[in-house]
């Protein structure tokens, strides 16, 4: 049985309040039977199909869960605003600690069934980072990311901590987010960290408030895929050596240079020497290079420039002073040195992604449509990965390549698998995945924020490490929600054309139910007087019936024509061809086409003797120039005058067209282009005369389909008059002396 009677998520969602108003299931289905909630043959049917008593606590119990969830987001909420620091035990929420240790995973799945039992409580997957000692090895970052993943597939949220205090940052993340549960890992601490109260576990223990913790013990240690440790050593392998042997090195000069400075200075000017290569040990290869130079320092500075020399023995008092001095100061220098220069490192790989993410977002913000976008994203996710990136958009229901960077990268068949697969399921699929992690490719779902807009694959290898894999995804983030902008803009686009034929559609069919049926009624009625009465009307009546007849017959052949014409520019069907023409020909043979509608007004020409050629279309210039005279014939006098003139600069051909009309208004000026537009006051000839308000639009069409430009201007003479001005450039310009 289908029950229709339900409210949507989204109802809930954006509710202000959510009051519960709680029943049992069996007073519930006494009042179903009573009739207070169906009628008695309704409620019958639905005690017996739907409400039954299993549905009913069923339905009662995500009632209960919902109002409870909404509740402590409301109560989250308040502590926020409030700067209240928690915990407040209202609802359980779940935080799990994860290192670049063996049991990341371990403590992740551990946390999953404890939100299992705690009624689906919320958890959060924690990492910090410590900017004073960076996580070198690869292998270690590898196995945090994968956690991290693990734990979002299985339904947690994931964060990054930073700061050098672990247990004080982990515990105002929790105080903020009103943590109850703390998961962690239980490794064997070292007696010295116990003893310099570095274990995190007594830290947390000591300092953790109201949030109970939970220990964890290590089981089997996850194994390290064979390439990530391959990788790792391929990175690191030659790298280490290369800084202490560096670090030794400053302190080899060191010695020499106070070998050779040894008969001027005295020890105390000397060990100014071997600090200095400490520090600059530090500062160009780490904290550890840095330890190791400056213990190489103290024994070589004891050994040769002590007395007594050549022994580690110190032979008198002030040396060993300045022994004990030289080494306090050469480990604090090469401590704090390593700590700088890790700590300048960290800050300039994430200035460096923050510089990129700025990148993408404003090159994704300039691109305007989804394969600009797509290429865009494929070209940012290559540079940051290192690899070959694609970018694949679904297309009538298939999943295509659209993109990819520095090349189009032609697909297997396994991995269009991957990414049939991350689009269909909305998760990550491919290498280091476990849906078809033999392909070589990761794919990610791009989802935006109405849902999923495509699929992002790149390329994986020993190039990418975990902070690559973190700024690739999010750049494909950025992505998703640019790929769904440009979709929407291409969609407003559409609505755009649609809403203008619209408006088009129903301009056409004012038109044609009144500028058409005038005419047609007109010439109706007269060829019907002319069939029953021919033989008894006076000739000069006839004459004037078929007068009506054929005036009719061409105004209703130029209203015709006219919206053929506006219906080839909208369509983009306009053809142009290009003959050198000269305009006074033109202008000519328009003039002969209005000179019977002209009536009682004069027309005056003012054409030069001689003008340039002009390489246009002749047809549709005519025509342009028939329906701006229409248009100075309808809005002028009887008896008023309209002037025709032509003249040229040095790169133009100009036409001007000018009536004696009650002119233009200034505010529509720039509108008196637009279709369909006419202008309100009536003209001596009638309303009947002006046309359906398309003659100087099918005019602007065709002079900017030939190249040309066209303009009006109004008032001319006493706030009367309008000129419109035709411009056709020449193919070379005219020498100045030559016009």
């Amino acid at each position: 049985m289908r029950v229709r009677e339900t409210v949507p998520d989204s109802a809930l969602s954006a509710a202000d309040e959510i009051e519960v108003v709680d029943v049992t299931p069996e007073e519930l289905r006494e009042r179903l039977t009573a009739g207070k909630v169906y009628v008695p043959e309704t409620a019958r049917a639905a005690s017996a199909n739907f409400f039954k008593i299993e549905n009913l606590t069923a339905l009662r119990e995500m009632a209960l869960r919902r109002a409870a969830q909404t509740v402590d987001d409301q109560l989250v909420g308040a502590m926020r605003r409030g700067g209240i620091e928690g915990p407040w035990a209202a609802g359980e929420r779940i935080l799990v600690l994860i290192a670049g240790d063996p049991m990341a995973s371990s403590l992740v799945r551990a946390a999953r069934r404890l939100a299992d039992l705690m009624m689906d409580a919320p958890w959060t997957v924690a990492h910090v980072e410590r900017p004073n000692r960076p996580d070198r090895d690869p292998a270690s970052a590898r196995r945090v990311t994968e956690a991290i993943k693990l734990a979002e597939q299985l339904g947690a949220r994931s964060v990054v901590l930073t700061g050098d205090d672990v247990p004080g940052s982990v515990l105002d993340f929790a105080r903020r987010n009103n943590v109850t549960q703390i998961v962690m890992g239980k490794s064997r601490d070292s007696w010295w960290r116990v003893l310099a109260g570095r274990s995190l576990a007594l830290a947390l223990l000591r300092r953790s408030g109201g949030a109970a913790l939970h220990f964890v013990s290590g089981g089997a240690p996850d194994t390290v895929a064979p390439v990530d440790a391959a990788a790792g050593r391929r990175r690191l392998g030659w790298r280490r050596p290369l800084e202490y042997v560096g670090g030794l090195a400053l302190v080899a000069a060191a010695n020499g240079l106070s070998f050779v400075l040894d008969s001027f200075s005295t020890g105390a000017d000397l060990a100014m020497i071997f600090l200095a290569s400490v520090l600059v040990s530090g500062l160009a290869f780490g904290l550890r290079p840095a330890l190791a130079a400056s213990a190489l320092a103290i024994l070589t500075y004891n050994f040769f420039f002590l007395e007594p020399r050549f022994s580690l023995q110190i032979g008198h008092a002030a040396d060993v002073i300045t022994f004990v001095i030289f080494l306090a100061v050469a480990a604090a220098t090469g401590w704090l040195s390593g700590r700088v220069r890790d700590q300048a490192r960290l800050s300039s790989r994430r200035a460096s992604a923050v510089t990129a993410l700025l990148a993408a977002s404003r090159r994704l913000s300039a691109a305007s449509t989804e394969a600009e976008t797509a290429q865009v994203l494929a070209e940012q996710a290559s540079a940051a990965s290192g690899g070959r990136a694609v970018v694949l958009l679904p297309k009538d229901g298939e999943l295509m390549q659209v993109a990819g960077a520095p090349t189009t990268a032609l697909l297997t068949a396994g991995a269009m698998a991957a990414a049939r697969w991350a689009w269909d399921k909305g998760e990550a699929a491919g290498a280091g995945t476990g849906t078809l992690p033999q392909v070589g490719w990761l794919f990610r779902p791009l989802v935006g924020v109405r849902g999923r807009a495509g699929v992002a694959g790149v390329e994986t290898g020993d190039t990418i490490g975990p902070e690559d894999d973190r700024l690739v995804a999010a750049m494909l983030d950025q992505g998703a929600v640019a790929l769904e902008r440009a979709e929407l803009a291409s969609a407003t686009v559409e609505n755009e054309a649609l809403r203008r034929s619209d408006k088009l559609r129903a301009a056409l069919l004012n038109s044609i139910s009144h500028d058409l049926r005038t005419p047609l009624s007109t010439v109706l009625g007269a060829a019907t007087t002319l069939i029953d009465y021919g033989e008894t009307l006076k000739p000069e009546v006839r004459a004037d019936l078929l007068i009506s007849i054929r005036e009719e017959a061409e105004r209703l052949n130029r209203y015709v024509g006219d919206l053929l014409d506006m219906t080839r520019l909208e369509g983009g069907a306009l053809d142009t061809r290009s003959d050198w023409t000269d305009v006074r020909d033109i202008l000519a043979a328009a003039i002969g086409r209005v000179e019977r509608r002209l009536g009682e007004r004069t027309l005056t020409r003012d054409f030069p003797g001689q003008l340039s050629l002009v390489r246009t279309d002749p047809g549709l210039l005519e025509q342009a120039i028939v329906n701006i005279l229409e248009n100075a014939i309808a809005y002028s006098p009887e008896t008023s005058r309209i002037e025709v003139a032509a003249y040229e600069d040095r790169g133009n051909v100009v036409i001007s067209i000018e009536d004696e009309g009650p002119g233009i208004p200034q505010a529509e000026l720039e509108r008196i282009f637009e279709k369909f537009r006419r202008l309100d006051e009536p003209s001596d000839r009638g309303q009947r005369n002006k046309g359906a308000g398309l003659g100087l639009s099918i005019a602007k069409g065709f002079i900017e389909a030939m190249g040309g430009r066209i303009a009006a201007a109004s008032p001319l003479v006493g706030g009367r008059g309008t000129r419109i001005l035709i411009s056709l450039p020449k193919t070379v310009a005219t020498h100045r002396l030559l016009l």
